[in-house]
Formats: structure tokens, sequence, C-alpha cells
């Protein structure tokens, strides 16, 4: 009796967890696979690639979003186009210290 217990304790306590949540990754699986009804063989397999890495006009809305500091990293990489090394560092680190 002692030792079946700690079995049906522990047996219990696993069933009555919660399965475990999805990853990022399955919920864009998804997301991509609702969005690829309707499509078949290449052209679905195509979709799917460019949709799960994030690329083209129909991936995952989530992967959108930009925060203020992905907009601002942005911007200045776009001013700072053929600079580089010390000239770049100088100018980026001015550039994300401003504020707007």
């Amino acid at each position: 009796m002692k030792k079946t217990l700690p079995i049906l304790l522990a047996a219990a306590l696993w069933l009555a967890a919660p399965a475990h949540a999805e990853s990022a990754q399955q919920t864009k699986m998804k997301e991509c696979a609702t969005q690829a009804k309707g499509k078949t063989g290449a052209e679905r397999k195509a979709f799917m690639k460019e949709c799960l890495a994030g690329k083209g006009a129909e991936a995952p809305a989530a992967e959108k979003k930009l925060t203020a500091q992905q907009m601002k990293m942005r911007e200045c990489n776009g001013h700072a186009k053929g600079m580089k090394g010390e000239e770049r560092k100088k100018f980026m680190k001015e550039c994300l210290s401003k504020k707007k």
C-alpha cells in the first residue's frame, strides 16, 4: 500500500497537468496551413515554404508587426547604406539615440 500510494499520486498529477502549450513554430504552421487551403502540389509546397520563412504578402500577421525600436533600426540602416567601419558605427549610435 505504501508503494502504490506515491505511484497513484504521481499518475493523478500527470493526468491533471495541462497539455503543453504550442510552440511558435507550431502556431505558424497552423496559420500557414489554414491560408494554404485550396492549394495543392507544387503550388502548396512553394506557398508553405514562403509562409513558414515569413516571406511574402500572406505570411502570418504576427510576424509583420515591428516594435518602435525595430522600425527605428530599419530607418537608420536605410540611411547608413554605403557607410562602413567607424563612420557607420558613429552614425548608427547617433541615429538610434535620437528621440522622435
